[in-house]
């Protein structure tokens, strides 16, 4: 039986437009280091349930809800990748973390980078999940074709609404990379992103928030550079397979020999029987984030 998981407490932390929401896993053990963690592109903090769960207290676990998403929903524009970045400062500031781990997943992965670049003092060392690594598009792809064939049925469903809860469950319920692993705590996190009243609920997420943040995830170039100019130590954890379970993830060892990662600044190591998601909340793929964030894991190569 697992261990069960406590409710995070929530924080706010004032950034330029508003004030993020902030979730937090307090520590139980005594000098205990603190992690911050960065959501994707259409999550919310509650992403990061079952890392909470497996870190058992051994180090405090903080998760934003990014501009744009969840509870800071309301935290206005600018958006953007930089931005998110600047918060994720702001968060280590205010609270007077002094450097600290912070790991991303996906675009929160490329939002760590740019992190750890625009404000060396105040990140130790970055783990990245299933992201930071960009590829130019092929010739003649459009951006907007890119966008709606990486993000998938995530980003369909903003422009849609849902009578109940229960329809809204469903629908994730339907998705091929959450089917196996379904549980209480990723219906708590689907369900976190719902706003509005029955019968018209939908996604919280701002729908121009993603839209810019997607752009820049597939052609900023300084979010592109960023993995490549880690001021301090990083590691990549990439999934074998895709957003929708498909065989073929966003990376491989082909795509990874290409991106010419210097091995001085990233270490990388595949997660075998994960997907996009599965790799935040499947057993293989929480225990080598688990593994990582704590430094207790196998030295990737």
């Amino acid at each position: 039986m697992s261990q069960s998981l406590p409710h995070p407490e929530q924080l706010t932390i004032p950034v330029p437009g508003g004030d993020l929401a902030v979730l937090r896993w307090p520590a139980t053990v005594p000098g205990a280091p603190t992690v911050v963690a960065v959501h994707g592109i259409t999550a919310n903090g509650l992403a990061w349930f079952e890392v909470a769960r497996r870190l058992a207290g051994r180090a405090t676990l903080l998760a934003p809800d990014l501009r744009g998403r969840g509870a800071s929903r309301a935290v206005s524009g600018p958006y953007g990748l930089a931005r998110h970045a600047d918060d994720v400062a702001a968060l280590i500031a205010e609270l007077g973390l002094g450097p600290t781990v912070v790991v991303g997943h996906s675009m929160g992965a490329w939002i760590t980078a740019l992190t750890a670049v625009r404000h060396p003092g105040l990140v130790s060392r970055v783990v990245l999940v299933d992201g930071a690594v960009s590829f130019p598009l092929p010739e003649g792809v459009r951006e907007e074709d890119a966008l709606a064939a990486v993000l998938g049925p995530a980003l369909a469903r903003l422009s849609m609404t849902f009578p109940d809860r229960a329809a809204y469950r469903a629908f994730w319920q339907q998705h091929p990379a959450f089917d196996a692993d379904w549980s209480d705590e990723i219906d708590a996190y689907t369900q976190r992103d719902l706003v509005g009243v029955e019968p018209e609920l939908r996604s919280s997420c701002v729908l121009e928030a993603v839209q810019t943040d997607g752009a820049q995830v597939l052609l900023d170039q300084d979010a592109a550079a960023a993995v490549h100019r880690l001021p301090c130590p990083g590691e990549l954890l990439w999934a074998e397979r895709g957003l929708l379970d498909e065989p073929q993830g966003l990376y491989d060892d082909k795509r990874i020999e290409l991106a010419g990662l210097d091995p001085a600044r990233v270490a990388v190591a595949p997660v075998p029987d994960t997907n996009h998601y599965s790799i935040l909340w499947g057993r293989a793929g929480v225990e080598a984030v688990v593994q990582r964030l704590l430094g207790t894991g196998p030295a990737a190569g």
